[in-house]
């Protein structure tokens, strides 16, 4: 009787012990030990690709896409039309704020001109480039001969190209001459003062200071800023940085 219940007991475990080793078989990836865990497999992207898109997809035109470093706004937008006389902005210091948040080498303005005028006469016309303390880091030559030819966005060379920190800068404008309004027309991103929502000086997105000045100051007085000439028609310019 003791021999037979040895023998029932001893196939019981030789039972259960297939068992356990079958388990293990079935549980564990393909030559993992017996028993173990199998690990974790890395989801499918929602394309069924493997992998996700580099920066969480398409977040929008981005300058690069252009060919720029950076820019007030995508130009497919610039669709306003600015326009103004000369005794209304001529000798003033016109001024659109850009945001950097990497570090660039800014070699070049890109203006959006959208009409000329054949018939004017322009002088001491410049684009330059102030920092948050107001103070002149860029500028061009004049541009008055590029101003009369070619209605199109193209580029304005500074005379020295300069390495810009992240951080604030307003890309200034100068005309001086006589035009013919709406003749000398320049791309916009936005209509006057509108673009200035929630700001005030030293802060405005876009103003103008001084007047009677034939070539960029040194300095500017940023707590100066002006809204009274864009009141009238003179709307933010479309400006890209290469």
């Amino acid at each position: 009787m003791r021999a037979r219940t040895t023998t029932a007991a001893t196939g019981l475990c030789a039972a259960l012990a297939a068992l356990f080793v079958l388990a293990g078989c079935t549980t564990g990836a393909p030559g993992s030990a017996p028993g173990s865990t199998p690990a974790p497999s890395a989801p499918a992207s929602a394309s069924g690709s493997g992998s996700a898109p580099a920066g969480g997809g398409f977040d929008g035109p981005r300058p690069q896409d252009q060919n720029l470093l950076a820019w007030t706004g995508d130009p497919n937008d610039a669709g306003h039309v600015t326009a103004q006389s000369a005794a209304g902005v001529g000798g003033r210091v016109t001024l659109v704020r850009i945001v950097l948040r990497e570090p660039i080498t800014w070699s070049n303005i890109w203006l959006g001109l959208a009409g000329i005028d054949p018939a004017a006469q322009l002088s001491n016309c410049h684009l330059g480039v102030y920092d948050e303390r107001g103070t002149l880091v860029a500028s061009t030559a004049d541009i008055s001969p590029q101003l009369m030819t070619d209605p199109i966005a193209k580029p304005f060379p500074l005379a020295k190209p300069f390495t810009a920190a992240p951080g604030t800068y307003f890309i200034a404008l100068l005309l001086n001459g006589n035009w013919a309004t709406n003749a000398l027309t320049l791309k916009s991103t936005g209509a006057g003062i509108s673009v200035n929502a929630g700001l005030a000086p030293p802060k405005l997105r876009y103003s103008t200071v001084l007047t009677g000045q034939t070539s960029l100051p040194a300095t500017v007085n940023l707590a100066e800023q002006s809204t009274s000439t864009i009141n009238t028609g003179w709307a933010s310019q479309w400006y890209g940085i290469s």
